[in-house]
């Protein structure tokens, strides 16, 4: 099978997969080039409620595959900034489930999520500095909100593999499950968030990210969903909420 992306949705949860085996999943030129349109089209169906993204096997993602890129380094990096910040601007939640190696473009990939749930035996590495590459501005600001400026220069100056453990004492992940545990996991907490109000998951990724103005859009967006009333109605009966507002604007079934 050709190097892509593939994907499914199943009861409300978006799975995209990193599919290139033979390279440890590494991210082709058409692979990056792929990853906005379709997160648009994800973003776009009521029927999802929340994405998943893996790597095939047992390896997230080895980075770019750098036989691929015959253009300029300054090509090559706007495609994966533009594919991570697509990813990163997703308006429903978003959880990486990262086996093996997590490198270089792969965990600018994982970064960009919202959550991040590991295996014991992951690694982690943002590999720049072997490559002589200048790592993009926003990247660098996206791992600094996530781990700090100490570690990030850690990983940014050395280029070295951190294990799952420190990924977790660090903020660079937020769970770690032993081995043969992962999916049963992310099954289980994907069917929380799919649950859950996207309303209050929508307003706080953008307020998260520091979005300072639309705090009259999600107060009217609050008025009108009705997704109050039914958390509260749904609280006093002791029954499942049935959420309506969707990220894509429009009401449907939850």
């Amino acid at each position: 099978m050709e190097p892509q992306l593939l994907h499914s949705v199943t009861d409300g949860v978006a799975t995209v997969v990193i599919h290139h085996p033979a390279k440890r999943n590494a991210m082709t030129a058409g692979m990056w080039a792929a990853l906005p349109p379709l997160l648009d089209t994800l973003a776009a169906d009521p029927a999802v409620r929340t994405l998943v993204l893996t790597g095939e096997g047992g390896t997230f993602c080895a980075g770019a595959d750098i036989s691929t890129l015959r253009g300029s380094a300054d090509e090559a990096q706007g495609l994966a900034v533009r594919a991570e910040d697509a990813l990163a601007a997703f308006p429903k939640p978003t959880l990486a489930a990262v086996r093996g190696h997590c490198v270089g473009g792969g965990c600018q990939l994982a970064a960009a999520c919202d959550l991040r749930f590991a295996d014991e035996g992951a690694l982690f590495g943002i590999t720049p500095a072997k490559l002589g590459i200048v790592y993009a501005a926003s990247s660098t600001r996206r791992l600094v909100s996530l781990v700090g400026p100490a570690t990030a220069k850690y990983l940014l100056f050395s280029g070295e593999l951190i294990d799952a453990e420190r990924a977790l004492r660090t903020g660079l992940v937020d769970e770690v499950l032993p081995e043969g545990e992962l999916d049963k996991r992310v099954a289980e907490f994907t069917r929380v968030l799919a649950a859950r109000s996207q309303l209050t998951q929508a307003a706080a990724k953008e307020f998260a990210a520091g979005r300072t103005d639309r705090q009259p859009y999600w107060a009217e967006q609050a008025r009108g969903s009705g997704d109050t009333a039914e958390g509260v109605a749904a609280f006093l009966e002791r029954r499942q909420p049935r959420f309506t507002w969707t990220a894509s604007g429009s009401t449907t079934q939850g």
